[in-house]
């Protein structure tokens, strides 16, 4: 179970890393734009958005390096969580992978 996982993650991450660059970019503005991808999902990326907006930060942005590295980590998790919550066969078929 746990192999077969990671071969999965291992798909996922290949035909990711496949996409041109633009795809990348558009690739989590394409899931929270298509129907099949549920409410819980689409409320991380305005959360995400808010969260990069505001002057809020769980670190200051003014401590070299590390400032900016709580906003990446949490870009990260949030971009990981969507893509869990997201329909594998809508995840696929935006990866190329139907």
């Amino acid at each position: 179970m746990k192999e077969e996982r990671k071969t999965e993650t291992r798909r996922l991450i290949d035909a990711f890393g496949a996409l041109p660059f633009k795809r990348k970019v558009t690739l989590p503005w394409r899931l929270f734009r298509d129907p099949r991808t549920p409410w819980p999902a689409r409320l991380l990326m305005p959360g995400l958005a808010l969260y990069l907006a505001t002057p809020i930060d769980i670190i200051p942005d003014f401590i070299p390096v590390i400032g900016y590295l709580d906003d990446l980590l949490v870009v990260l998790l949030v971009l990981k969580i969507f893509s869990r919550l997201c329909p594998k066969a809508v995840l696929y078929e935006h990866l190329g992978l139907t």
